[in-house]
């Protein structure tokens, strides 16, 4: 991205008055923010209110500081992306949301957006066997090749980032806050391991700090970035279950721990499975469920190669684990699961 391109995109988004929806108008009418800020009052007028075409007219005070901050930022490692919508790095699962960000941060393993995943959030305040289970699960799937997607915050999000790293799906964690800042500070050195081997991704500007309403917001990435969400441990007013219902508006599939009757924590979960949760006591129940790794039914399905098949019409795996970059093999293994003579 050139940095003209960079501050086109981030004036749009720091205008006051333009939203998600009302920016994903404009760019469909006008092409891309370029446009935006070059079109006539005319053309806005037909688009937009007077107030917001008035807005528009005028760059914010902050965006040469934000501009400088960012491009700064993204100059000093070469693992930084700002990467927009419509961009081939953008995650595909995403696009296929109701409301998906028009710009993300991102810091570490940028293909892992395109990766296979599940979330897996919780309880902040959780059960030793929580944590555990968290773990567990989380190790589980990123052995399997499938990429763990969280939210890092204290409890459950921590102890399922922690379990992924073990494999080589990895994790991704989405924060709350601009990409300079790690919140909650006891995860400072868990978010450098995540940056170094998983991916750092947020919605918010450089500089955004810890504000309330963002986190529950964040959650539609979390879902949407993933094939199911698994809620290890909820009480009834967990946020787990602001990101379960996301999933399910999304069309994903949601999946909960059972735990004791007698204790708060497994209360959200129970209410999950009542309401059509997939009940899960191990990885393999998510594995399976999501058909990741499972033999295909032999009469509904096409060989494509030695071991590898499938269903009529189901996209090749392997050009889904390609991508849209040139891919090296260890990298196929990882994404696939699948042993390096067969992938050759």
């Amino acid at each position: 991205m050139e940095r003209d391109e960079l501050a086109a995109w981030l004036r749009l988004l720091e205008t006051p008055g333009v939203g998600g929806e009302r920016a994903r108008e404009l760019l469909a009418a006008l092409g891309s923010p370029q446009g935006v800020f070059e079109a006539s009052d005319e053309v806005l007028r037909g688009l937009a209110s007077p107030a917001l075409v008035r807005a528009l007219s005028q760059a914010p005070e902050t965006l040469d500081a934000l501009v400088e901050t960012t491009w700064t930022w993204l100059e000093a490692q070469a693992t930084r992306r700002v990467i927009t919508l419509g961009d081939p790095e953008y995650p595909r699962q995403l696009l296929e949301t109701a409301d998906p960000p028009l710009l993300l941060y991102a810091q570490g393993r940028v293909e892992l957006l395109q990766a296979d995943a599940v979330a897996v959030v919780g309880s902040r305040n959780p059960t030793p066997q929580g944590n555990d289970n968290a773990r567990s699960f989380a190790a589980h799937l990123s052995r399997a090749g499938i990429t763990v997607v969280s939210g890092l915050a204290l409890g459950i999000d921590g102890s399922a980032h922690k379990g992924a790293l073990e494999g080589s799906g990895s994790t991704i964690a989405v924060v709350g806050t601009g990409l300079d800042r790690v919140y909650p500070s006891p995860h400072r050195d868990l978010a450098h391991r995540i940056a170094e081997t998983g991916l750092l991704l947020s919605e918010y500007s450089l500089g955004t700090p810890p504000i309330s309403n963002n986190f529950p917001r964040r959650n539609r990435i979390i879902s949407g970035l993933s094939r199911g969400t698994l809620v290890v441990e909820a009480t009834l007013k967990s946020g787990s279950l602001i990101t379960a219902r996301l999933a399910a508006e999304q069309g994903r599939e949601v999946f909960a721990i059972p735990g004791s009757i007698h204790s708060p924590q497994s209360r959200g979960c129970h209410v999950l499975i009542k309401q059509g949760a997939k009940l899960v006591d191990g990885a393999e129940d998510i594995l399976e469920e999501l058909r990741w790794g499972q033999p295909r039914d032999d009469a509904a399905s096409t060989t494509v190669s030695p071991g590898l098949s499938l269903e009529a019409g189901e996209p090749d795996p392997i050009l889904q684990a390609l991508g849209y970059e040139p891919t090296t093999l260890d990298t196929l293994v990882a994404r696939t699961g699948w042993p390096m003579a067969e992938l050759s």
